[in-house]
């Protein structure tokens, strides 16, 4: 549907093709020509193309055009025909000259708007279906296309102008009615968008309409309402955006059990949709359902071996508070040694490692990823924080000691660090160092639990930032 891509930002080649096959065509009237012959020969084309012989209809056209240069009904119908070809590169200089042959047909330069949008050359052709606009204001359909043009360039309040114009010239049309009450919604004028779609026929039977409503009671705050109208989408038309959208409503307001029954049902009718999986993972994690995170995320990062999202989502939930060593883990160990610059999924696997059995080539290969990771990023305080307990637990506690104070000084709240660096110190003879920092720790003891509790929300904004 229409309203679809406006909320989507896809591309809507139909669009163009409804631009160029209804009221913006120019009309097949006789061409002002005093040569008999070229009426002929242009009406023939004309029927051709009518019959669906583009071919035919393409040589006549060509054939006229060489020999009568700059009439514009045969520039702006061969024009038009290229364009149904896609042959895009023949069809705009016709066009263009189209208009400077009659500069004040409406028809033309909204055609030649037409035709700039679909090479997406957005600019122009929102400069030509303006002036369309402005020689014939009461097109709808040139209203119509200058709306969703307005839209995709992000400048909503001027696509509601342009879509309540064109809705005047067609009263009731559902499509309209949706594109300007979206428009408006995105303008932040919650109150007549309402007005709008309260407006619209079967307003409880469009799943469109319900899941706009849903937009408009979430940027109102009624977040229980805007969960029933996206439900009832839902309902209406089960598809994977409208699943998507109710998944992520809950998640939004981190109500985690909805959340999972929503994607779980979702990745079962769509499992090819990577956001639903990414979604269920997210919505594992901030349930705290570790366990069953880690093969989603897993699985992900199998499909797209380079994806660091992916691979920094699976090393979260590996290393969780309470996290059970899970054998799908070891996807993150080879991610990070084929991708040495990335410090985070470094310093995560080196922490998996560490978490499972201690063997001499495990402690190898934990030293190596935490040299990799402090290479690639010398102040990330977690990376000096691993390697500080990779010596550690080789009994090396005066090697730890710069490695954790630099680490609490890149992050003063780093409960875990302040706590082996008061270890540290004690095993050193530093007994009062090691009780004040011992107080630290104490100080920031739920630290760790806030540090994944703000991961969470930054993950829940990416997803609604993919939403919108």
């Amino acid at each position: 549907m229409l309203i679809r891509w406006l909320r989507e930002r896809g591309r809507a080649v139909a669009w163009v093709s409804f631009c160029l096959a209804s009221g913006l065509l120019p009309a097949q009237s006789t061409p002002a020509t005093p040569d008999a012959a070229l009426e002929h020969d242009f009406q023939a084309a004309m029927a051709a193309e009518d019959k669906g012989d583009l071919g035919r209809a393409e040589a006549i056209l060509v054939e006229l055009h060489g020999r009568h240069p700059g009439i514009f009904a045969v520039d702006e119908s061969l024009g038009l025909l290229y364009v149904m070809r896609e042959k895009l590169a023949d069809a705009l200089p016709l066009l263009v000259a189209a208009t400077r042959e009659q500069p004040e047909s409406d028809v033309a330069h909204a055609n030649l708007g037409a035709a700039w949008f679909k090479l997406h050359q957005n600019e122009k052709a929102l400069a030509e279906f303006e002036r369309a606009a402005q020689l014939n204001p009461k097109n709808a359909e040139t209203q119509q296309a200058l709306g969703q043009l307005w839209m995709e360039a992000h400048t909503p309040d001027r696509a509601a102008k342009a879509f309540a114009v064109a809705l005047a010239g067609k009263p009731g049309d559902r499509d309209l009615m949706l594109n300007l009450a979206a428009a408006m919604e995105e303008a932040g004028e919650v109150s007549k968008a309402r007005e709008v779609l309260l407006a619209y026929p079967d307003v409880e039977r469009s799943a469109s309409a319900q899941s706009l409503l849903g937009d408009l009671d979430e940027k109102a705050g009624d977040f229980k309402q805007a969960a029933g109208h996206y439900a009832r989408a839902v309902e209406l038309d089960p598809t994977e955006p409208n699943a998507w959208t109710l998944g992520v409503e809950f998640l939004r307001h981190w109500t985690f059990d909805a959340a999972i029954r929503e994607f779980e049902s979702a990745a079962a009718k769509f499992p090819e949709s990577t956001r639903i999986k990414l979604a269920l993972g997210a919505a594992y994690f901030g349930n705290t359902d570790y366990a069953k995170a880690v093969p989603v995320f897993a699985d992900l990062l199998g499909a797209d071996a380079s994806n660091p999202l992916y691979a920094e989502l699976l090393g979260l939930s590996c290393t969780a508070v309470m996290q059970e060593i899970n054998p799908r883990c070891t996807a993150l160990v080879d991610y990070a040694l084929a991708h040495p610059s990335d410090a985070k999924a470094a310093t995560y696997a080196a922490a998996t490692l560490a978490g499972g059995e201690q063997t001499e080539e495990h402690a190898q290969l934990t030293g190596k990823l935490l040299k990799n990771a402090i290479a690639a990023d010398p102040k990330l305080p977690e990376a000096q924080f691993q390697m500080a307990v990779l010596m550690q637990s080789q009994s090396n506690w005066q090697g730890s000691i710069p490695l954790l104070e630099k680490a609490v000084a890149l992050k003063p709240d780093f409960s875990q660090a302040h706590y082996r660096l008061a270890l540290a110190y004690w095993r050193s003879g530093r007994k009062q160092d090691g009780q004040a920092e011992m107080q630290l720790q104490q100080k920031y003891s739920r630290q760790q639990q806030q540090d994944l509790d703000h991961r969470l929300r930054q993950i829940t904004t990416f997803l609604v930032d993919v939403h919108n």
